[in-house]
C-alpha cells in the first residue's frame, strides 16, 4: 500500500518542494524515514502514532517507510506530521483515493491531533503553488498567511479529525481569517510613541537622519554618552517612507521564515533590528549548523539595523557586514547546503569616542587604550558609511526641532524624485546606483566636478568613498528640490561624512 503526499520544506527563505511517500507493507512493525531527514523529522515518529491513537484513528501496526523525495535535498522542521499522517490513513484505506491529488499539505501534529502552525508558510505555499498544487491543506493558524498567495486556495486544518471530515466531503472547511494590515519590528513596538519633535537640539545630526532616509545612507554617529545618538536612532523609522507592496510581501515572507510572522496580514512598517553588542557572526549574518537561518541583516531587509555601541561588538562580526552592505545579499555555503539571503538595509551605528565615552580633554583612557579601541573599526567598514559624524551635547536653551510628521514629507518627496529619475533601472535610491553608472546617471558639471575633485584630495578619499560623497550630493540635491547638483551639496556631503576619521 502505497500513498504519495506533496509538501515542502525551507531552504533559506524559500522554499522547496518535497514529495512525502508513505508505504505500508506486511512485516515487523518499524517506522523508518529515509531521505535525508533532520532530528525533528525522525522523532515525527512517535506524535504521529499519539496524533491518530488520540483520534480514534488506527496507527498501522506493520512495516512503515517514509520516504522524502527528492532524497539529495535535506529535510527539516515538524512541518511534514500532517503529510505523513494522511499519506498513512490514505495507505491504510481511512481516505478515497485520489483525495489528495493537487493538495499541498504543511502542519505539525499535536499529541492529541491537533493541527500547529509552522514557520515560511508564506514561502511553502508559493513554491506548492510554482509546482502545480490547486490548494494547500495548512494550521487554521497559519490560513491567513497562505492566502497571501494568489492562484492557489487554502484549506485551514484545525485537528486531524476534522481534516479527514472535510476531505471525505462529511463537513465543510472552516473559513479562511480575513486579513488586517499588521506591523512588524517597529522600535518600541509602536512608533507612534516617539517622535523627532522629542529631541531638543542636534540640527547637524537630525539633517544627517533626514539624508539617509532619503537615499538609503549608512550613518555612523559618535559622540560621549548622554548627547542623543541613541535618541536619535530610535525615531529614525518614524521619518522613513512605509514599505509598498512588494517590499511588504518580502518583508512579511523573510519573518514568516524567522517565526516573526506578522498576525493575520502582511508588514507595513519597516523593520527596525538592534541587536546586542553580544551578538555573534552567525545572528548578525545568518547561517547554522541545522537549518540555515537569516540573520539580523536578513530581518532588518527594506529596514533598518541600528548597532548600538558599535565598538563594543566582536570585531570579526562587524567585518563581516562588509559583503552585505556592498551586494545587499548574504550568501553562506555549508558542506551540505548553502543558501542565499536578502539584505538590502540601511545601518545605523552608535558609538563612544574612546573606552570611557568621554572623548576630548576630559578623557581618562591613554594612548594604547584610544588606538586599541579604534582598531575595532576597520577602515574598509568604515569608509562603507555614507555620513559619518560627531554629536555633540545640545545646548541648554535648544527647544525642539521639527516633528516626524514634516521630516517624513520632505523625504517622501524626495524619494518620489528618485523613483521618477530609476524608473527603468533596478535601483530605486540613490545609494544603490553602481559606480560604473554614476557618471552616466549623476552627470556633474565642470564647476561641480572641480568641487568633487577638489574634495576628494582635500579628505584624501578612496574611490569608495568619492562614489559615496557623490550619491549623498545627489540626494541633497533632491531634498532641495534641484534637478542638477551645486557646489554646496558636494561640499556639505563631504563634511557629513568627514566630521568623524
Amino acid at each position: 500500500m502505497l500513498a504519495s503526499v506533496r509538501s515542502a520544506t525551507l531552504t533559506g527563505v524559500d522554499g522547496q518542494v518535497v514529495t512525502v511517500e508513505v508505504h505500508v507493507s506486511t512485516g515487523l512493525p518499524g517506522y523508518q524515514v529515509v531521505g535525508l531527514p533532520d532530528a525533528a523529522v525522525r522523532e515525527s515518529r512517535e506524535r504521529v502514532r499519539a496524533a491518530l491513537l488520540s483520534s480514534d484513528l488506527e496507527f498501522p501496526k506493520q512495516r512503515i517507510t517514509v520516504n522524502l523525495a527528492p532524497g539529495g535535498v535535506r529535510k527539516t522542521g515538524a512541518g511534514f506530521e500532517l503529510a505523513v499522517a494522511l499519506g498513512l490513513l490514505a495507505a491504510s484505506g481511512e481516505l478515497p483515493d485520489g483525495v489528495l491529488d493537487g493538495n499541498g499539505v504543511l502542519g505539525e501534529l499535536g499529541l492529541d491531533g491537533s493541527v500547529r502552525s509552522v514557520p515560511g508558510v508564506l514561502a511553502l505555499v508559493d513554491a506548492l503553488r510554482g509546482a502545480g498544487a490547486d490548494a494547500v491543506i495548512v494550521p487554521a493558524a497559519n490560513a491567513a498567511e497562505a492566502s497571501l498567495v494568489h492562484g492557489v486556495r487554502v484549506r485551514p486544518a484545525r485537528s486531524i479529525v476534522e481534516l479527514r471530515a472535510c476531505l471525505k466531503g462529511e463537513c465543510d472547511w472552516p473559513d479562511v481569517p480575513q486579513l488586517a494590515d499588521d506591523c512588524a519590528g517597529t522600535p518600541d513596538g509602536d512608533d507612534d510613541a516617539v517622535d523627532l519633535v522629542d529631541v531638543r537640539g542636534l540640527p547637524r545630526a537630525r539633517r544627517a537622519l533626514e539624508v539617509a532616509a532619503a537615499g538609503w545612507h549608512h550613518v555612523l554617529l559618535t559622540g560621549p554618552p548622554g548627547t542623543g545618538k541613541t535618541m536619535l536612532a530610535r525615531r529614525f523609522a518614524t521619518i522613513l517612507p512605509p514599505l509598498d507592496a512588494d517590499e511588504a510581501l518580502e518583508v512579511t515572507r523573510i519573518h514568516s521564515v524567522a517565526g516573526y510572522a506578522p498576525r493575520n496580514g502582511l508588514a507595513r512598517r519597516r523593520p527596525f533590528r538592534a541587536p546586542h553588542h553580544t551578538a555573534s557572526t552567525t545572528a548578525l549574518v545568518g547561517g547554522g549548523s541545522g537549518r540555515l537561518r537569516p540573520g539580523e541583516v536578513t530581518l532588518a531587509h527594506r529596514g533598518v539595523l541600528f548597532l548600538d555601541e558599535l565598538g563594543e561588538f566582536p570585531p570579526h562580526a562587524l567585518d563581516a557586514l562588509r559583503q552585505p552592505i556592498e551586494e545587499h545579499v548574504v550568501r553562506i555555503s555549508r558542506q551540505a547546503m548553502s543558501a542565499s539571503f536578502p539584505a538590502d538595509f540601511l545601518l545605523i551605528a552608535c558609538s563612544n569616542p574612546c573606552p570611557c565615552g568621554t572623548g576630548g580633554p576630559n578623557c581618562a583612557c591613554n594612548e594604547l587604550q584610544r588606538a586599541r579601541y579604534r582598531r575595532r573599526l576597520s577602515a574598509p567598514l568604515l569608509d562603507r558609511f555614507d555620513l559619518r559624524l560627531e554629536v555633540r551635547p545640545p545646548e541648554p536653551g535648544d527647544g525642539p526641532g521639527e516633528s516626524s510628521a514634516t521630516v517624513r514629507e520632505r523625504v517622501d518627496e524626495a524619494v518620489t524624485r528618485q523613483e521618477r529619475r530609476y524608473a527603468r533601472r533596478r535601483w530605486r535610491r540613490n545609494a544603490q546606483v553602481p559606480s560604473g553608472a554614476l557618471t552616466r546617471v549623476i552627470p556633474l558639471t565642470r564647476d561641480v566636478e572641480d568641487a568633487w575633485r577638489w574634495v576628494i584630495e582635500h579628505y584624501g578619499l578612496t574611490g569608495r568613498g568619492a562614489a559615496r560623497v557623490r550619491r549623498v550630493a545627489r540626494t541633497l540635491a533632491d531634498l532641495d528640490g534641484s534637478t542638477e547638483l551645486a557646489e554646496q551639496h558636494v561640499t556639505l556631503a563631504a563634511s557629513l561624512r568627514e566630521d568623524v576619521p
